[in-house]
């Protein structure tokens, strides 16, 4: 299955947009957030991908009560806490905001691919059977902006810049 990874969107609404846009144009099926979207109006953006979308937490991530009100309201927002896994068309994927967290997860081997953020950088190498992958910040805070988009079968994946 192919699905877009982003994380570190900090509130910037128009890459959020522009992600979205591309993300529906490349046919990505399902999209994970590795967190720090920060507000819940930024789901509203998100949830235009028209794909499921899960999330977990990040540090900035404030109220999460609020954005888990507003992601029932959208409808296809899911929020797993610090840590989701999910079946990405039989394929197990994991997901995290912290490296630390992601590296005790790749070090199980029992996912396909596992994701996080925080960085800010972009990183990805393979543990055994499993790629460990940071799609670095959607917010553009240290120059790049994007995301990557990752065939969860095969681990092939491509970082796109926006």
């Amino acid at each position: 299955m192919l699905i877009a990874v982003m994380s570190d969107s900090h509130d910037h609404i128009l890459k959020m947009k522009e992600a979205a846009a591309r993300i529906r144009g490349e046919g990505a099926e399902m999209v994970i957030h590795c967190g720090d979207i920060v507000a819940p109006f930024m789901l509203f953006e998100l949830s235009k991908v028209s794909v499921p979308v899960h999330a977990v937490f990040g540090n900035n991530d404030g109220d999460h009560f609020l954005l888990m009100k507003v992601a029932a309201e959208v409808g296809n927002i899911t929020f797993h806490g610090l840590f989701g896994k999910v079946d990405a068309g039989g394929d197990p994927v994991a997901f995290t905001h912290y490296r630390e967290a992601a590296d005790g997860l790749a070090g199980k081997q029992e996912y396909n691919v596992v994701c996080y953020g925080h960085t800010h950088a972009h990183h990805a190498e393979k543990i055994g059977k499993t790629l460990l992958i940071n799609p670095g910040e959607l917010m553009g805070m240290q120059g790049k902006s994007g995301f990557c988009l990752v065939e969860t079968k095969t681990g092939e994946f491509r970082e796109i810049v926006l």
